[in-house]
C-alpha cells in the first residue's frame, strides 16, 4: 500500500503519523510551503485518503479539490469537521474512532465535575501558596447524590450515566427521543432538564440542531448553584452567554474541556476560581491515542484490502 497516497490534515499523534508513513504515501498539509490550494492540487492524483481530526478535517472545499479520494478518517469520534453530505455525494467513505475513547472522556467528565464541586485547583493554589498555615482552606460542594442532566445518552453520555450513579447521583437526560432499555428520567425539553438537575454534562454530537443548544435560557434553568461540564464540543454552549453567566453569577460553575473558538479561550474565565478549564484533552491518554490510531490504520487498510469497515460512519 506504499504507493497510496494518505493526506493528514494536521499534527495528531506521533505514533499514528508514524504508522502512516510506513504503510502509505503520506502528505502533510501543514509540512509545505506551498499554499494549502497549490498543495492540493499538485497532489490531488495522488491522495485517496484523508485522516483528520477535531481541528481539520475535510470540508467541501478540500473534498472538491481531491477527485481520487476515496475515504475520510476521523481521529475523533466527532464528525462535526467533516462535511458528510459532500462525501455521501461523492460516494466517499467516512469513518471514526467510537468506543475506543469512551472511558476516556466519561472519566474527565465526571474528574471536572469533582474537581469544580470540591475546589481541587483552588485547594491546589491555596496549598503551593503557602497559606494553609495561616488557616483551614474552608468547605466546598459534594458530589454523591446530587441530581444529573446529561444532553446525549449516546456511548459518552451512557458512560458518564454510569459512573454518576455509583456516586448515588439521580439521572436524567435530553435527546433526540427517548431511549429504550433505560430508566433514567427523559425530557424532550433541554430547558426543563437543566431546571431539575443540579449538574448538566453536555455529550451529544455537534449538529445544525445543537450548536448552541446551551443558551442563556437553558443556563438560567441550570440557575446560580448549578454546575455545567461540557465534554462535548464548544458550539454546544453559545460562550458569551456561558462567561456573563459565570461573572454575575447566575451560574455556579462549570468544568470546560471544549471552546468555541479553540485555542482560544475567553480571558474573562482566567480569573474565576469556580471554574476548572482543560485543554481539550478528553481522550488524550497514551493508551487511548495508540487504540484511536490503530483504529484509523485498521480501516484504511480494510478499505483499500477490499474488506468492510470497522467502524464506518458512510
Amino acid at each position: 500500500m506504499n504507493n497510496i497516497g494518505v493526506l493528514m490534515t494536521c499534527p495528531m499523534s506521533e505514533y499514528l503519523e508514524n504508522q502512516l508513513e510506513n504503510r502509505f504515501s503520506l502528505f502533510k498539509l501543514w509540512n509545505h510551503s506551498s499554499p494549502k490550494p497549490d498543495f492540493l492540487k499538485t497532489h490531488s492524483s495522488s491522495i485517496k485518503a484523508v485522516v483528520g481530526n477535531t481541528k481539520i478535517g475535510a470540508d467541501a472545499n478540500m473534498i472538491d479539490s481531491l477527485p481520487n479520494m476515496e475515504i475520510v478518517a476521523s481521529y475523533s469520534v466527532g464528525l462535526d469537521k467533516i462535511d458528510l453530505g459532500k462525501c455521501k455525494e461523492k460516494g466517499i467513505k467516512v469513518t471514526n474512532t467510537p468506543d475506543v475513547l469512551t472511558d476516556d472522556v466519561a472519566d474527565l467528565g465526571i474528574g471536572l465535575a469533582l474537581a469544580v464541586l470540591r475546589k481541587m485547583c483552588v485547594c491546589d493554589r491555596f496549598v503551593r501558596s503557602g497559606n494553609w498555615i495561616n488557616g483551614d482552606f474552608g468547605l466546598a460542594s459534594k458530589f454523591s447524590g446530587k441530581s444529573v442532566g446529561i444532553v446525549g445518552l449516546g456511548r459518552i453520555g451512557s458512560a458518564i450515566a454510569k459512573r454518576a450513579e455509583a456516586f448515588n447521583c439521580s439521572i436524567s437526560y435530553h435527546s433526540r427521543s427517548k431511549k429504550p432499555n433505560t430508566n433514567y428520567k427523559y425530557y424532550s425539553n433541554i430547558v426543563d432538564l437543566a431546571a431539575d438537575c443540579q449538574i448538566l454534562f453536555v455529550a451529544c454530537a455537534l449538529t445544525e440542531e445543537t450548536h448552541h443548544i446551551v443558551n442563556r435560557k437553558v443556563i438560567d434553568a441550570l440557575g446560580p448553584k448549578g454546575i455545567l461540564i461540557n465534554i462535548g464540543r464548544g458550539a454546544h454552549v453559545d460562550e458569551p452567554e456561558l462567561v456573563s453567566a459565570l461573572l454575575e453569577g447566575r451560574l455556579g460553575g462549570a468544568g470546560l474541556d471544549v471552546y468555541e473558538n479553540e485555542p482560544n479561550v475567553p480571558e474573562q474565565l482566567f480569573s474565576l476560581e469556580n471554574i476548572v478549564l482543560v485543554p481539550h484533552v478528553g481522550s488524550d491518554t497514551e493508551e487511548t491515542s495508540k487504540a484511536m490510531a490503530d483504529l484509523v490504520i485498521s480501516n484504511l487498510e480494510a478499505h483499500f484490502k477490499g474488506m468492510p469497515l470497522l467502524t464506518p460512519v458512510l
